[in-house]
C-alpha cells in the first residue's frame, strides 16, 4: 500500500504522466467536462470533498507554473480566489471569461470533479518542471 502522497489511483496516474505545460482542472460539481477529457469524479455530497482539500492534495504532488481562473471568480467567490492565490503565490496567474475557461478545459489531461458548490470554484493548473 502506498504510504504517502496522492492515494487516489486515477489522480496519481494522471499526475505521474504529466509533461511540462500539460494541464489539470480542479472543478466544482457543476463544471461541464468536455467529451474525450478524463473525468475523475470525487464528488460525494454537496461540499464533499471541498475544492480546497482537493487542491491541497494535488499541489502536494504537482509542480505548477501557471494557474488560470474564470474572471467571474473575483466578484463571485473572493474567499476561494484569495485562498488559491495564497497557496500558489509563486505562480503566474491568468484569467479568462467563464466561456473561454470552459473551452480551455478541452485541452486538459483530466478534470477532477469535487463536491464544491460555490460559484466559479474552478482552476486550471499548468504543469511546470522540478528542475531548471
Amino acid at each position: 500500500m502506498k504510504k504517502q502522497g496522492m492515494l487516489n489511483g486515477p489522480i496519481s496516474n494522471v499526475l505521474a504522466q504529466l509533461g511540462h505545460t500539460d494541464t489539470v482542472v480542479i472543478a466544482d460539481c457543476g463544471l461541464p467536462v468536455p467529451p474525450g477529457v478524463e473525468k475523475i469524479d470525487l464528488a460525494l455530497t454537496l461540499g464533499t470533498p471541498s475544492f480546497l482539500e482537493t487542491l491541497d492534495a494535488v499541489l502536494e504532488d504537482m509542480e505548477v507554473e501557471d494557474v488560470t481562473f474564470s474572471q467571474e471568480i473575483m466578484e463571485n467567490n473572493t474567499i476561494l480566489h484569495d485562498a488559491v492565490l495564497e497557496k500558489t503565490e509563486e505562480t503566474r496567474i491568468h484569467y479568462l471569461s467563464h466561456e473561454e475557461f470552459k473551452k480551455e478545459t478541452q485541452h486538459a489531461r483530466a478534470v477532477i470533479r469535487t463536491g464544491e458548490a460555490t460559484p466559479f470554484a474552478n482552476v486550471i493548473l499548468k504543469a511546470g518542471v522540478i528542475f531548471s
